[in-house]
């Protein structure tokens, strides 16, 4: 299942110039992103980098419109920040992401820290149009732009006792004001995923969406995206990467194992003590439209089901 990586070859031997261009186009456009200022309007004067050419990827969905990009940008849970929603499009702009980095340990033979600039030299980056489904009942379409996530752990050599992946956020205190507070969560942020979720081809690492370099509201430089689950699962602004033999306890799972368990599929029979999964809100859809009747696995279903056989979805939950 771990796949080996070979000896890596430079990016301009082996990629067409004008998406080599673009990529590092986009690495010097994360690593200025720490100048954009504070001010969502100050974001839009940058003019950060787009992309012309994009690989699409056949996981990517053709027929799902994506909800309106200020819509996503505005609307965002990013509890070091605040608990409002639309706080940290201001409050996240003096978070620092330059430099980055990502420590892998753990289970694996390549230990250590690898700078985000080597690691997109090495990507070719796709557009991925994904639902998102928020534990809270509301969803978006989104749409990506990131690499596989796997592309990265081989980077690390798993070894064959590593059976779960756990992410670690970063923490800034000086700009995180509820990182003085660990009334809700432990912090720093963490999640999890299993082995096989964490390589599976739909679960990918984003940089950017839109087109454009990912904001830092929304999870800049690095974040998560695992489209099957709620949205708690996708942490933002990653800095460590452990591979383990056993589950990790989760923050969410942590403070609230009743509510948030590990696996955190999306699935409409499975209500939230305090509100029904069984429908949501679709962000940016009109006043008097119907709310959208939740699907299992969030309509990924056909690519995911088969990594849960035999596992009872009311107790794995």
């Amino acid at each position: 299942m771990i796949i080996k990586t070979t000896k890596s070859i430079p990016s301009h031997e082996i990629t067409d110039e004008k998406v080599f261009k673009e990529r590092r186009t986009l690495i010097k456009s994360l690593l200025a992103a720490t100048v954009i200022g504070n001010s969502h309007s100050l974001m839009a004067k940058t003019s950060p980098a787009k992309w012309e050419t994009l690989a699409q990827s056949d996981l990517s969905s053709k027929i799902l419109t994506p909800t309106p990009e200020q819509l996503v940008k505005d609307y965002t849970n990013y509890y070091e920040f605040s608990f409002g929603k639309e706080d940290s499009t201001k409050l996240a702009q003096p978070l620092v992401i330059d430099p980055w980095s990502i420590e892998i340990s753990g289970e694996v033979e390549n230990a250590g820290k690898f700078n985000l600039e080597d690691i997109l030299s090495k990507q070719t980056l796709e557009e991925r149009i994904y639902r998102f489904r928020c534990v809270e009942a509301w969803s978006m379409v989104v749409p990506w732009v990131g690499f596989p996530l796997v592309n990265l752990l081989n980077m690390a050599k798993p070894l064959s006792t590593a059976n779960f992946v756990k992410f670690t956020t970063v923490e800034q205190p000086d700009v995180m004001p509820n990182l003085r507070n660990q009334s809700v969560l432990h912090w720093p942020y963490t999640e999890g995923l299993r082995i096989d979720e964490a390589v599976h081809p739909l679960t990918i690492l984003a940089v950017g969406m839109y087109g454009d370099v990912l904001p830092k509201q929304n999870g800049a430089p690095l974040r998560l995206i695992v489209p099957w689950k709620y949205g708690f699962k996708s942490a933002k602004a990653i800095v460590k990467i452990e591979l383990l033999k056993k589950a990790p306890l989760t923050s969410w799972n942590k403070s609230a194992p009743d509510e948030y368990g590990f696996y955190a599929n999306v699935n409409p029979s499975i209500p939230h003590p305090r509100w029904s999964q069984n429908s949501e809100r679709l962000l940016g859809s009109g006043f008097f439209t119907s709310r959208r009747q939740t699907e299992l696995f969030n309509g990924y279903g056909e690519q995911v089901a088969h990594l849960y056989n035999d596992m009872d979805l009311r107790h794995f939950f």
